[in-house]
């Protein structure tokens, strides 16, 4: 890998030209007008009622791949160029294109559903036996169960065209409001308008007494806008309840189950085995509170930095380091994230401009991913930056599937990502200079636990009781706030002296629209790469190939499916969840063996 590298990424090499490029141009005419041939095709079509008719109805899929392969790489295209300069206004231009296209895609697939059910089951059986369908039996045959479970396809048809501007909208016109959101702060004699973001980073700072006087000021901001989130958040879950209820669901987590691909057993096993440990990590909230000089955490307080920063760790070093420990377990892992930072498929300077935050996105056509973030010399940009060359390599290992062979879940997309970052999170503390450094960067691993273990269980926990009482009328801000406080109290098993009332308010993830219940599959992710890693940490580079496998085979089985294949391990029991919080546990319990000096002192 030559030495220094270049922090920004190629895009030349899939769209010439950027935002003003006639090769991307041509290719959304091309998309726009293969999207319409195959609306036709559809409108045309038959649904096969012997094995003399696969050869069409396989037509009818392979285009359909097709399409989403090309859908795929233009949303990636525009996700880029959106990303790596905010002031492009012909980007966001072509993003509404975009997204206009991938509604039409995503319409016509109405008609597809109905074709799937009217197969008869012996038909079905024989023309998933054998080639090309038998790569994407899995994916078809679960839009199928699905499309059973469903109303019939002209009401679901009805149901998504109000879907855009009910539905929807209420989720469009709380992420519009909120942009416009301004949380005045007073600093060196000023007052400053701050947006959500801004506001929400100012609350980490490492001042106790500012930290809780910029928390009550968030708080009653989000309580001036508690009508109107109450408001949204009540008819989002009005739709969707009336929508589950003419389907004739009775749970609301059917739908985010059946969308991760896991059962509630599973479900269940997981936060079972969560709650078993929850105290070690009141026992950290507890050795937190002592470091910080406090009686006892507030909300605010549990993401507070502790001090004692790490060292600035430049680019080219972070590149070294990461590509170093990625070949201790997996060395064709290392040869990927060699090659991806070599050929600038990453996008990690540090100029304004830039969108927050980070991501990796593929591109089917080309076979390349793109990562972007954006790289400041810390540690946490350096765990990033491992995260997102995990998420790369999930889809490298997947570029020679079918498309509809790559449509893993939310749940285990984060798989090869959190994996991984556990190996460099891991590396970081090893190369520690000192107990203080090795105490920060040890905090900052227990802290991703209790986010996952604690404050997403609030949000589960949350959600849940607030759909049950939503069946029966809409729910006051009053309720909503008590309704969180006590999801928040079960979850941190009352380990904090004041919580975070209108966090209903400022969590958009309530009122995504795409993915329900977007919490959960974050949990699960995480924990399921934890077991993954202690397995190649006992195993090392020979569990390679079957991590590779199980990879490939996210989007083509249940979870539970690719646990047992490539584990051994039933995730409805206990057992598996039980050792990947452990691993989370142990590093509390080292965390309370290195700072027992200091609270002594």
């Amino acid at each position: 890998m030559q030495m220094p590298l270049r922090q920004t990424w190629d895009l030349d090499s899939i769209f010439p030209g950027g935002s003003g490029s006639a090769a991307f141009a041509a290719f959304l005419g091309e998309l726009q007008t293969g999207i319409e041939e195959f609306r036709a095709q559809l409108a045309a079509a038959k649904p096969p009622q012997s094995e003399e008719d696969g050869a069409a109805f396989a037509a009818i899929v392979e285009r359909m791949q097709q399409l989403l392969a090309r859908l795929r790489e233009a949303e990636s295209f525009i996700g880029c160029l959106t990303a790596e300069n905010q002031n492009d206004k012909k980007a966001l231009q072509l993003s509404g294109q975009v997204k206009t296209l991938a509604a039409a895609y995503h319409g016509s697939l109405t008609r597809f559903d109905e074709l799937l059910t009217k197969v008869p089951a012996d038909v079905w059986e024989a023309l998933l036996g054998r080639e090309p369908l038998r790569g994407v039996r899995f994916a078809l045959s679960e839009r199928r169960e699905l499309a059973r479970e469903k109303l019939p396809p002209e009401q679901e048809a009805l149901l998504a065209d109000l879907a855009v501007d009910g539905y929807h909208g209420w989720g469009d016109l709380y992420d519009t409001t909120v942009a416009q959101f301004r949380m005045p702060v007073e600093e060196d004699g000023k007052t400053a308008m701050l947006s959500v973001g801004q506001a929400f980073n100012k609350l980490h700072t490492p001042d106790t007494a500012r930290r809780k006087e910029l928390f009550a000021q968030w708080e009653r901001t989000w309580a001036e806008k508690a009508d109107f989130c109450a408001e949204a958040l009540n008819h989002l879950a009005g739709f969707r309840l009336t929508m589950y209820k003419h389907r004739g669901w009775d749970s609301v987590h059917k739908e985010p189950l059946a969308i991760n691909r896991m059962t509630k057993e599973t479900l269940d096993a997981m936060w079972g085995a969560i709650d078993e440990a929850k105290a070690e990590f009141a026992l950290y909230l507890q050795r937190k509170a002592q470091l910080l000089g406090l009686e006892q955490l507030a909300w605010v307080d549990v993401e507070a930095p502790l001090g004692g920063a790490a060292s600035h760790i430049s680019y080219d070093d972070a590149a070294r380091l990461i590509v170093d420990k990625f070949r201790t377990l997996s060395p064709q892992l290392a040869d990927f994230a060699e090659m991806a930072l070599s050929k600038r498929w990453i996008e990690a300077e540090d100029r304004p401009g830039k969108r927050p935050g980070g991501f990796c996105t593929s591109f089917p056509l080309a076979g390349q991913t793109r990562i972007f973030m954006t790289f400041g010399g810390t540690t946490n940009n350096v765990s990033t930056l491992a995260h997102e060359l995990g998420h790369g390599y999930h889809q490298h290992v997947m570029n020679d599937m079918p498309p509809l062979a790559q449509e893993y879940a939310m749940n285990v997309a984060e798989t090869a990502s959190t994996f991984a970052e556990l190996v460099v999170a891991d590396a970081l503390v090893d190369i520690a200079a000192t107990d203080e450094e090795r105490v920060t960067l040890l905090e900052d691993k227990i802290q991703r636990a209790v986010v996952m273990f604690m404050n997403i269980h609030a949000r589960f926990i949350f959600e849940t009781n607030f759909y049950a009482e939503r069946r029966h009328g809409l729910v006051s801000v009053e309720r909503l706030n008590e309704l969180m406080v006590s999801a928040q109290r079960q979850a941190f098993r009352d380990a904090l002296s004041e919580y975070h009332p209108h966090f209903w308010a400022a969590k958009l993830h309530f009122y995504a629209t795409d993915v329900p219940f977007y919490n959960f599959p974050y949990t699960f992710g995480f924990l399921f790469s934890a077991g993954i890693y202690a397995r190649a940490k006992q195993e090392g580079p020979a569990f390679e190939d079957r991590y590779n496998a199980l990879l490939r085979d996210t989007g083509s089985m249940t979870v539970e499916e690719l646990a047992q294949k490539h584990l051994g391990v039933d995730l409805t029991k206990r057992d598996f969840w039980q050792g990947a919080v452990r691993m989370a546990a142990n590093d509390v319990q080292t965390f309370l063996g290195l700072t027992e000096k200091m609270v002594r002192a």
